[in-house]
């Protein structure tokens, strides 16, 4: 039997989204080959979805002063993982092993971030992501020295903190609606993919 992918309504049928949203839920089908059930959870409301996605795109694409795309889903997996998102993990999880080619890590990371081998710059990151997840959460003195001294700039400081805040958004609406990861998700950055 297959989880609902919300406890909200979801669109009957991808043609009957707007044109904009479409293309996007059909492009994103096109590079991984399955919908990730964030896409159609959201399409739920058009105007959410559309600002969702070009904040996550603003925080996700673009390029840092030094963080990779590897480290940022780093944040986003252990984050993810204080606030119980089965979703991210798993979603998130997968980014990280493909990225970090490291089929490992993403589990690692989720469980305990303080014990998983990882660089001092990581542990360091991951706390600074920890105390913005679940602390006060402000930049002090002592904070930015410790994250200057493991090599983020200024830029790499407001990433972490902003991805570690989005994606606090991300696991709560993940939660309240009930979306389940998509199976595909679990075997990514595991089994090599299959090549057509």
């Amino acid at each position: 039997m297959t989880a609902p992918i919300s406890r909200f309504p979801v669109p009957e049928s991808i043609h009957d989204l707007p044109e904009d949203i479409r293309d996007a839920i059909l492009a994103v089908q096109e590079k991984a080959g399955f919908v990730p059930n964030v896409f159609l959870m959201l399409a739920h409301r058009p105007a959410e979805f559309r600002a969702f996605f070009a904040y996550h795109d603003a925080l996700m694409e673009r390029e840092s002063d030094t963080l990779t795309k590897a480290e940022k889903e780093m944040i986003v997996v252990a984050t993810s993982a204080r606030n119980r998102c089965l979703y991210c993990v798993v979603a998130h999880g997968a980014l990280v092993r493909i990225y970090g080619k490291d089929p490992l890590l993403a589990d690692q990371v989720a469980i305990n971030h303080r014990t998983a081998p990882i660089s001092e710059r990581h542990r360091t990151m991951l706390d600074f992501a920890m105390y913005c997840g679940l602390e006060v959460g402000e930049l002090t003195d002592e904070w930015e020295e410790r994250l200057t001294a493991a090599g983020f700039t200024r830029d790499d400081i407001w990433d972490i903190g902003a991805i570690t805040a989005f994606f606090g958004l991300s696991n709560r609406l993940v939660t309240l609606t009930g979306t389940p990861p998509n199976e595909e998700f679990y075997l990514m950055g595991r089994v090599p993919r299959e090549k057509n």
